[in-house]
């Protein structure tokens, strides 16, 4: 048997990556660098959470990265696309077939049910999407008896568990997560980072996640830390004390 040669590191094996990443908001003396030539990239198939202190730019990447804002200088690319390069209706495109948003507001429209709810994206796209996928995302955040519902008679964790599978439905290259678990006690939120993980684990898909919570964090297989919109450290296979300890020197 032939045995393959292993994958070189060029932008195949990255859903995402950023370089030289920089994002100035205001002039003169009220200039703020959010991002100051950042540098990072997303490996496929990972969990990846990005941390730092309130104001280091990590929300500022993601959004600049997942094409809902765009840099003052530098590159970012989702796969092999460079984000610049595209007109504001094929950013649009990309955004809606290749990329995946869970936020900290459950955004699910109150009028339509769990199932289209989930399958909004592809609804929008006018396209049916794989059934076999879409049924193996639903069982694989244990959902199936509640796709019928709306929005209003479904819990907190429920509706953020529809939220994740209206990310995977339509099999984007990357999804991003900004604070998924802001709004939800401790118990639901457990169970939430559970599916995701899982999504990442046994579906193969790509997580980057804004958070500062280090045991949402622990989630992860590798953590990028900001500082200053400077990348500041990675850390890989993280637990939460592990992640405290770390944050204490970036002053959080």
């Amino acid at each position: 048997m032939t045995s393959l040669p292993p994958p070189t590191a060029t932008n195949a094996t990255h859903a995402a990556h950023a370089k030289g990443a920089t994002k100035i908001y205001g002039t003169g003396d009220s200039e703020v660098r959010a991002l100051d030539d950042v540098d990072v990239a997303f490996q496929r198939g990972k969990f990846t959470a990005i941390m730092g202190p309130s104001g280091s730019g990590k929300s500022t990447l993601m959004h600049c990265i997942a094409g809902l804002d765009s840099l003052t200088s530098g590159s970012v690319s989702i796969g092999d696309t460079d984000l610049s390069k595209l007109s504001d209706k094929a950013l649009t495109q990309l955004r809606r077939d290749k990329v995946g948003f869970i936020f900290q507001a459950f955004n699910l429209i109150p009028t339509l049910t769990a199932y289209e709810n989930i399958v909004l994206p592809l609804t929008l796209g006018k396209k049916k999407g794989d059934e076999t996928w879409i049924n193996r995302v639903i069982d694989t955040i244990s959902l199936r008896d509640r796709l019928e519902h709306r929005p209003s008679e479904l819990s907190g964790g429920q509706q953020q568990r529809v939220a994740i599978a209206r990310a995977l439905a339509s099999q984007p290259d990357i999804i991003f997560a900004d604070e998924p678990t802001g709004n939800l006690d401790s118990k639901t939120g457990t169970e939430v980072l559970t599916f995701m993980r899982r999504a990442v684990t046994d579906l193969g898909q790509t997580i980057v996640m804004v958070t500062h919570d280090a045991t949402a964090a622990s989630y992860a297989d590798r953590i990028v830390f900001l500082a200053d919109g400077k990348v500041a450290g990675e850390m890989f296979s993280p637990t939460a004390q592990k992640v405290l300890d770390y944050l204490k020197h970036l002053g959080e």
